[in-house]
């Protein structure tokens, strides 16, 4: 009599579960938002699909768990054996739960008014900063949101959701104290850059010359390099933003580690970033070997204007002096790096380095004050980095920025809600999972149809 109250009740929780499953639906039924606001459709196809082949396989599993249980072999378990399976099936349910959030923050934010719009431009942008030349990769979509707080993330494409699936986008989230500036393609740029530098497998490869070189140095030199290479995944990726934005990245940087001294100067050896005041003097290293101007070093002065060091104690100075003799090195090592991935190629070949050059961004910025049909003709990120040089130069206001960006943000929103025409298909996910009485089980015949993308 027991044996058969346990089965009823870890039947009934598997079926409540399958219940509740059939609220996991496409999120193409419940998002409202106006067109331009949309993610792209293989975005929302990656998504979609993800999502149902996780549901799908829960009901499955499901499905031959009630049927266990129900069995007479099940009986060669005991309630507590039983009971382990079922909870793993719950476990399983919640990580499904956790990947519909992440996703449902990106869709929700889609359907307010005008920060929609601007997403779905951000979007563009992001895509655009991750296309590279030569087919090197294939580019996951990107989807972005904004969030509340300082800084940026990305939970980047091809990297483990909760319940250890593969990640079907790239998930940017950006601060909305930056919206809209030039600044926030600084940071929206770091975040594609670490999806692109991890594509490319950019700091495994870079970080064995830093190694080498910190092998062949002696003990103070070799402090340097260590730290570098310690530091490098966060260095790759403001690089990704410099070599498309130019200066405008960096100014962006500095805006994002403004800090009180005390947080710009603490030294920590064991983390991911540079501190503050040296991740800025890295920048702009990095920008004098990728874009050289005078530029760089007024801005050098006035970061040391802002932030002195004679103040500090002699063991940051000295540590601060040997990194600063080692940045011009560490450039070249960067820019000139070559890998199997690269196909030969220097990495900063794979960047519009060219047209980036200040000069060049000057001269578009008085073609596009004269013609201004022209800036809605530039890819993104070269429009963001002209406005952001000439924001730089004193040749355009805060206020002018504003509108500016603003516009061509609803522009490229609005290009790319032509270019994909609508909504991504519905996905399997808006189809009943049980049948019309809501206690049987259909037959396990349904199949997703978007185009998957392999990862």
């Amino acid at each position: 009599m027991r044996r058969a109250a346990d089965t009823r009740f870890l039947a009934n929780e598997a079926l409540a579960l399958f219940s509740r499953l059939q609220t996991v639906r496409s999120f193409a039924l419940g998002m409202p938002m106006v067109l331009a606001a949309a993610v792209s459709a293989p975005a929302q196809a990656a998504i979609n699909a993800h999502l149902a082949r996780v549901a799908f396989d829960l009901r499955r599993r499901l499905q031959e768990f009630v049927r266990w249980v129900r069995s007479p072999d099940s009986q060669a378990l005991t309630a507590d054996q039983a009971q382990a399976r079922f909870v793993l099936l719950k476990l399983r349910f919640n990580n499904l739960l956790d990947q519909v959030d992440i996703f449902a923050d990106v869709f929700s934010q889609r359907g307010e008014h005008v920060t929609g719009v601007f997403m779905a431009g951000l979007d563009a942008l992001a895509e655009d900063a991750l296309a590279l030349p030569g087919h090197l990769y294939d580019p996951p979509p990107l989807i972005c949101f904004v969030e509340r707080g300082h800084g940026a993330a990305i939970r980047r494409a091809r990297t483990r959701l909760p319940g250890g699936d593969d990640n079907p986008v790239g998930v940017i989230q950006i601060p909305r104290e930056r919206l809209v500036g030039s600044g926030i393609a600084s940071s929206l740029i770091h975040e594609v850059g670490h999806q692109g530098s991890e594509l490319l497998g950019l700091t495994t490869t870079i970080r064995a010359e830093l190694d080498q070189r910190a092998a062949q140095s002696g003990p103070a030199e070799q402090v340097g390099w260590q730290l570098l290479s310690r530091w490098l995944n966060e260095i790759l990726s403001d690089f990704w933003a410099l070599a498309h934005l130019g200066i405008s990245a960096t100014y962006g940087l500095l805006s994002v580690v403004s800090l009180p001294s005390y947080f710009v100067f603490r030294i920590g050896t064991d983390g991911p970033h540079p501190f503050p005041w040296m991740r800025v003097r890295i920048s702009l290293a990095l920008g004098q070997a990728l874009f050289p101007h005078p530029q760089w070093a007024a801005l050098a002065q006035q970061w040391q204007a802002l932030y002195p060091t004679h103040g500090l104690a002699a063991d940051k100075q000295q540590l601060i002096g040997l990194l600063l003799n080692l940045l011009p090195a560490f450039a070249g090592l960067v820019c000139n790096h070559r890998s199997p991935a690269l196909r030969g190629r220097r990495l900063a070949e794979l960047f519009p380095v060219a047209e980036r050059q200040p000069a060049q961004l000057q001269s578009l910025f008085q073609q596009w004050q004269a013609q201004p049909a022209l800036r809605a003709q530039a890819a993104p990120s070269l429009a963001f980095a002209v406005v952001g040089q000439a924001k730089a130069d004193g040749h355009l206001t805060a206020a002018e920025e504003y509108g500016q960006l603003t516009h061509l943000l609803t522009r490229w929103a609005l290009g790319r809600a032509r270019t994909y025409g609508g909504p991504a298909p519905v996905s399997a996910l808006a189809r009943p999972l049980l049948s019309a009485n809501g206690t049987s089980f259909q037959p396990l015949t349904t199949t997703t149809h978007e185009p998957r993308t392999n990862h």
